[in-house]
């Protein structure tokens, strides 16, 4: 919901707002495609204003002082709010109308995300979906903030002032061109099927980081690691090109798999856990009725998955 769009956020706010969360006045005037002396101007005045420094001005980033930090809270917590109040009176005309804000995982956009949409907007045509993709732990936080009303991501822990509706639960494979000798061994792979391997690696940012790390801790495997980045879409292209192999679940990469450029091949190492995807959602009371039907899709969207990993 664009509350500034609306007229219910000032635009010193809304322009501090950004400068907090980017660190920078310059990508923020990016973002907004205004120059960076407007934003900075606004930054200027509201700090006059207030009689106090707000951001401490290093060069590389701006950083909040105590009380831009002190600022900035309240205001999440103000937007929340106002976002609250505009999706129930959105709510006294029925499912007809709406905003939903949904933080999305990468893989999760790519794999289910489109096909949830395409059925969903059938029978909501007029409901907007605002999606944000980004990690695990942003992408719950955005919920535990008020600035999500749902989130989908894997390995997470719920917070307190949220819930979870259901979640599923996927084994972490190799993904490798057809071409790739590790495709003739017709078996589950261990660990130390991949020595030699150049390996594409997902880096600190993303949850499947932490799911190979743990997988190749103590195992004493020698690979070559070819890149590291946090885009599984990156990832993707270079392994249909062969040029490295990636380790993760099948979700966002099912298109691939179907057209023959991938294959998927289960790993079995003791003590592997599965990847657990999870769908969270804000509190029962601070669910509108247009969040509350997105989520019902997905539930059923994952359970169904569930099911067929089943038969």
């Amino acid at each position: 919901m664009d509350l500034h769009r609306l007229g219910l956020v000032s635009s010193r706010v809304y322009h501090f707002s950004l400068v907090a969360r980017l660190g920078s006045i310059r990508q923020a005037a990016l973002t907004l495609n205004v120059a960076p002396s407007s934003i900075s101007r606004s930054i200027k005045q509201l700090e006059e204003d207030l009689g106090t420094p707000l951001f401490d001005r290093t060069k590389q980033r701006l950083r909040l002082t105590s009380a831009g930090e002190l600022l900035e809270h309240h205001i999440k917590q103000s937007t929340g709010e106002m976002n609250r109040a505009v999706t129930e009176i959105g709510d006294l005309q029925g499912l007809r109308r709406g905003t939903v804000t949904l933080a999305v995982i990468e893989s999760a956009s790519r794999g289910i995300l489109t096909d949830v949409l395409a059925g969903f907007w059938v029978r909501h045509p007029e409901i907007s979906v605002d999606i944000q993709v980004v990690g695990s732990q942003d992408a719950v936080d955005l919920v535990h903030q008020g600035e999500a009303d749902l989130a989908l991501a894997f390995d997470v822990r719920v917070p307190r002032n949220a819930r979870r509706l259901t979640s599923i639960s996927l084994p972490l494979g190799v993904l490798v061109s057809p071409g790739s000798p590790l495709t003739k061994l017709r078996r589950k792979l261990k660990s130390y099927d991949l020595a030699g391997e150049r390996v594409i690696l997902s880096d600190g940012s993303l949850t499947l980081g932490s799911s190979v790390e743990q997988m190749f801790s103590g195992a004493f495997v020698e690979f070559s690691r070819r890149t590291k980045t946090n885009s599984i879409g990156l990832m993707i292209d270079l392994a249909t090109r062969g040029l490295g192999i990636i380790l993760q679940t099948q979700m966002g990469v099912q298109t691939e798999i179907s057209r023959g450029q991938l294959t998927f091949i289960p790993l079995s190492d003791p003590g592997l856990s599965l990847r657990r995807l999870t769908l969270v959602s804000r509190p029962k009371g601070e669910v509108s009725e247009a969040a509350q039907a997105l989520a019902d899709v997905l539930t059923s969207t994952l359970e169904a998955m569930r099911e067929g990993a089943r038969d």
